[in-house]
């Protein structure tokens, strides 16, 4: 794998490094943290030296073949239908994942996008529960997703989960560790819901977060892997999928857009 720059320019700290996992640290968690990937030191020096929004907009000047200071990251280019990404697919592999219901508690489902880099290549669907809720749909997201990422982290790649649930990410990065010193409770002995997919969830996070980011996105916000991965969680709903299952379908983006949504 080739060298990258990373530029942090809102996070714990300021920066240019040349270690994933001190980025990641560095920016894990922080649903306002700005960075971005570079190939080569100068690139990220310059960068660094404008401002996040400079950088984004000489990135989207170069993709449309205007004259700016070429930043290549390893962003998705622009889709005429949404847009592709939060400006974060910085790792190897980056999984989108989503829960729907509807009633909630209701028929619920979860969906999957995996892009390598930024192409996408897999879609994945299931989990259907009768008698879910929007939030166990959204644990199983992470749970999946955690699963998708174990393999590919065991050969050392850097995997990155975005999700646009706050709950779910804040119940395993922030409150999971307190939980379980509290003998999972929320102390005083008080119940916490969803128990046994957090717990699952936390011990293989606790796995792989050396090698694994968390990153809240906006829902709905005509971002290309959270729209995917959201018309997914409908199909396993409405076709009452136990399983999770590979979308064997047209891989046609704008045809799965066109979807209903959750």
């Amino acid at each position: 794998m080739s060298k990258k720059f990373y530029v942090i320019w809102k996070g714990a700290k300021k920066g240019i490094f040349t270690s994933w996992p001190e980025t990641k640290a560095l920016i894990d968690g922080r649903p306002d943290a700005q960075y971005m990937g570079f190939e080569s030191q100068q690139a990220a020096e310059q960068a660094f030296q404008a401002s996040y929004t400079k950088a984004l907009m000489n990135r989207s000047l170069a993709k449309n073949g205007k004259n700016a200071t070429s930043v290549k990251t390893t962003t998705m280019k622009k889709s005429t239908t949404a847009s592709p990404t939060s400006e974060k697919l910085i790792a190897d592999i980056n999984i989108y994942c989503d829960g729907a219901c509807s009633p909630n508690p209701g028929k619920s489902g979860t969906g999957m996008a995996v892009y390598q880099q930024t192409t996408l290549t897999e879609l994945w669907y299931g989990l259907h529960q009768a008698n879910g809720t929007n939030n166990t749909a959204e644990l199983n997201g992470l749970l999946e997703a955690f699963k998708y990422a174990q393999p590919h982290i065991a050969q050392n790649k850097q995997v990155q989960v975005l999700s646009d649930s706050k709950y779910s990410i804040d119940c395993i990065t922030k409150w999971a560790k307190g939980w379980k010193n509290k003998g999972w409770t929320r102390g005083k002995g008080e119940e916490i819901k969803n128990l046994a997919i957090i717990q699952e969830c936390y011990a293989l996070y606790q796995e792989l977060k050396a090698n694994l980011t968390i990153n809240h996105v906006k829902g709905h916000a005509n971002i290309e892997g959270n729209e995917l991965s959201d018309r997914m969680a409908v199909i396993a709903r409405v076709q009452k999928e136990t399983g999770f299952t590979r979308y064997t379908e047209t891989m046609d983006i704008k045809t799965i857009l066109a979807m209903e949504p959750g």
